[in-house]
């Protein structure tokens, strides 16, 4: 069972002010108009690459691995869109969590196999796996969807007692619940019961119910089994959706693909390999827009060095 955190007395503790500044002025630079935004976003995004200089190293790596064809200066042009993205990805999380639903609205649009499939499967009780890809615009895109069909997310709580507190408020805002991600049993309930679960199996969680199949060029990635357990045990739909951020401050696509009613789930390899699969084409419609800041490779066969 997931507790969801509650406000207390305690997160007002001078050790939080400063948390709860930065919040303030996270606040009050989401009220300027969009065009100010995406252009101190990106601004943002240059700064923090001068700084990051750890993330930066980890997602030329990542571009190397992935996409061993490309040259150094693709590379190097995608990693400099990509750090736009990183401080775009700040504004949007306090876009998601401050901005009303009639804004929201102005600035985005549904697009690719749209919402109808969806609401079908919910009008039938069927669950919805909602695959929720490790874009930096994740937050934006959590709050999109759930503007058009509320569902439950997956989440991992934070270390630090008033952003937990504060995510999960935020993303109550446009869904019914929150899951921890290791509340296995939970999901599979809510799936059964006809939910949509927002769910991401994009990211390298460690050898613990892990299998290696390729991913883009790397033939070894460590990949969750997870995909496999949950759509085996709830027989729910799989819905992959990409929310993608238009070019030069023009808003968002909600870009929904169809649903995959039967996947392959003759073992674990065989689902994530396929999941794999849809992953690399989500990730092709906007590939400035994902995570490559995290060590999507980290995990090795044993007696493997590390990629890093």
């Amino acid at each position: 069972m997931t507790h969801l955190p509650k406000f207390s007395i305690a997160l007002l503790h001078p050790r939080h002010w400063f948390t709860w500044a930065g919040i303030g002025l996270l606040w009050l630079l989401v009220q300027l108009p969009y065009p100010v935004i995406y252009r101190l976003g990106c601004g943002l995004g240059h700064l923090a690459m001068r700084f990051m200089t750890r993330r930066t190293r980890i997602a030329r790596r990542n571009l190397e691995l992935c996409f061993p064809q490309m040259s150094e200066q693709e590379r190097e042009a995608l990693v400099d869109k990509n750090f736009e993205s990183v401080g775009m990805g700040l504004m949007e999380t306090g876009m998601a969590w401050f901005w009303s639903d009639k804004r929201m609205s102005r600035w985005m649009e549904v697009t690719g196999a749209g919402m109808e499939p969806v609401h079908t499967l919910q009008a039938e009780n069927t669950g919805v796996l909602l695959i929720g890809i490790h874009f930096l615009t994740l937050e934006i895109g959590a709050r999109m969807f759930g503007m058009q069909a509320p569902g439950i997310g997956v989440y991992r709580p934070n270390d630090n007692p008033v952003i937990d507190w504060l995510q999960t408020r935020g993303r109550m805002r446009s869904n019914k619940s929150m899951i921890d991600r290791k509340d296995l049993k939970g999901m599979i309930r809510a799936l059964k019961s006809g939910e949509v679960i927002w769910y991401a199996p994009d990211h390298d969680y460690g050898p613990t119910a892990s299998v290696f199949v390729p991913f883009f060029a790397v033939d070894d990635a460590a990949t969750t089994s997870g995909t496999w357990t949950l759509a085996r045990l709830s027989s729910a739909a799989i819905v992959p959706f990409v929310p993608r951020r238009k070019a030069n401050g023009k808003g968002y696509e909600l870009m929904m693909l169809e649903p995959e009613c039967s996947p392959p789930l003759d073992d674990a390899k065989t689902t994530a390999a396929w999941m794999n699969d849809i992953i690399e084409k989500c990730i092709l419609m906007a590939p400035e827009q994902y995570m490559w800041l995290h060590r999507r490779f980290k995990t090795r066969p044993e007696g493997v060095p590390s990629r890093y």
